[in-house]
């Protein structure tokens, strides 16, 4: 590009400098054409010439000289982030030091990427004493779309949709599971909408659904939360205790405390509200807290207990003397390392052990909720262990053994399970 041409397209982005500004030039005289565009670009800023004095027009540029050009209007406010020359030239300007995100937000607001899961579960479950075994091989996707709305708003959602392979059942409807807002208000992130996450260490609550999530703090970190959520209920039947996923309005506070960066704490708030006029005989507002002391022995090794408190026990929540268990309970979990998606060769492994009431469950984060009935509670244990394949290909096994905490005329009640899977993420 000679660099004539150069200057008829900087003059037209409106650089503004005196138009009796000196020339530096020796070889671009004061009749010359181009004597006021180049003058005004000098006192600007943005031309410098060569060490000679001379501004040699009629020579072709290199890239790397044209996007010295472009950083230096840019810098000088004479183009801005979302110019298609910052575009064109946005390596070079990477390696001049010139930041684009903002150009990037621009030139891609909607952001795509996704996971493929495959996976296969062999399943053993004990119901009354009787064994069952069968298996499920499942193939699980999920895309993420992401953007800016402004300098301090984001937006994102997600599309999900699950197939179980080795049956006939007809594939799972695709609809947006998460479509939610996110920003700063002060010194507080709030995120409104349909989304999910883990409160505390799952523990108590794995949430998804509409609602409204506050996090704040900064030696201090508290997240304070409300909305409609998935949870676990167990309600009428014969025995009173059928398990059901139903809506429920769930809110609460979860605070984190670091005493050092070795030893911190934990503490929790929960609340359900009540439903009295549900078929099943309904249920009382239910409360949970709890309390957690974690230590990080270095950067790898992690250790986190937890102590969990209901207002009721499970009868008293739900009109129904058949259940017991009481109204307490606790878990562990260690943590070694921990496999990254990008980098090949990691790895991480965790234990945790539960002997948890239900009276402190919403709906837990393991897995195996989704096909094992603990009606007064869960005890026992899963491990597992993650693997980065290659880049972006993460390999999971995890092994569960968990029996219902204390039913009384049937204590052989529960169920294992082995889960391995291939994640592809994208």
């Amino acid at each position: 590009m000679k660099k004539s041409l150069v200057l008829a397209m900087a003059m037209a982005l409106g650089v503004s400098a005196t138009a009796f500004a000196a020339n530096p030039f020796s070889d671009v005289p004061a009749g010359h054409w181009a004597y006021a565009s180049v003058a005004k670009l000098a006192a600007a800023g943005i031309v410098d010439g060569y060490p000679d004095g001379t501004f040699k027009g009629d020579n072709l540029m290199t890239r790397y000289e044209m996007a010295q050009i472009v950083a230096k209007a840019y810098a000088k406010g004479a183009i801005g982030a979302d110019d298609k020359l910052m575009a064109e030239f946005a390596d070079e300007l990477d390696n001049l030091g010139v930041r684009v995100a903002k150009l990037e937000k621009k030139a891609d607001n909607v952001k795509i990427t996704g996971q493929d899961r495959f996976g296969y579960k062999d399943i053993e479950s004990r119901d009354y004493g009787v064994k069952y075994k069968w298996n499920e091989s499942e193939l699980r996707t999920r895309l993420y779309l992401s953007g800016a709305i402004n300098d301090d708003w984001s937006y994102g959602a997600m599309l999900p949709n699950s197939q179980i392979l080795n049956t006939n059942a007809e594939e799972s409807t695709t609809k947006f599971r998460r479509a939610f807002v996110t920003g700063n208000i002060g010194d507080a992130k709030i995120t409104a909408g349909r989304q999910a996450f883990t409160v505390g260490h799952g523990y108590v609550a794995d949430l998804s659904g509409d609602a409204l999530k506050v996090d704040f703090g900064n030696k201090l970190k508290a997240s304070a939360f409300v909305g409609r959520f998935d949870t676990v209920m167990y309600t009428g039947g014969w025995w009173g205790i059928n398990g059901v996923n139903d809506k429920a309005t769930v809110y609460g506070l979860v605070a984190d405390y670091p005493f050092n960066d070795k030893l911190y704490t934990e503490f929790g708030f929960y609340a359900r509200e009540g439903n009295e006029n549900n078929a099943g005989g309904g249920y009382r507002e239910q409360q949970i807290y709890t309390a957690g002391l974690g230590y990080k022995f270095d950067k790898n090794l992690e250790i986190y207990g937890e102590y969990q408190k209901a207002n009721k026990t499970m009868d008293e929540f739900y009109y129904q003397p058949t259940i017991g268990a009481g109204d307490d309970g606790w878990a562990a979990t260690i943590s070694y390392k921990g496999a990254k998606s990008t980098q090949k060769g990691s790895w991480g492994a965790y234990a945790t052990y539960y002997d948890q009431s239900t009276a402190v469950i919403l709906d837990s984060i393991s897995e195996f909720e989704d096909y094992f009935f603990f009606p007064e509670g869960m005890k026992g244990y899963e491990v597992g262990i993650d693997y980065t394949l290659a880049k972006n290909i993460m390999a999971n096994v995890s092994y569960y053994d968990i029996d219902n905490k204390d039913w009384d005329a049937y204590e052989d009640y529960g169920g294992k399970m082995i889960w391995s899977s291939v994640t592809f993420n994208f």
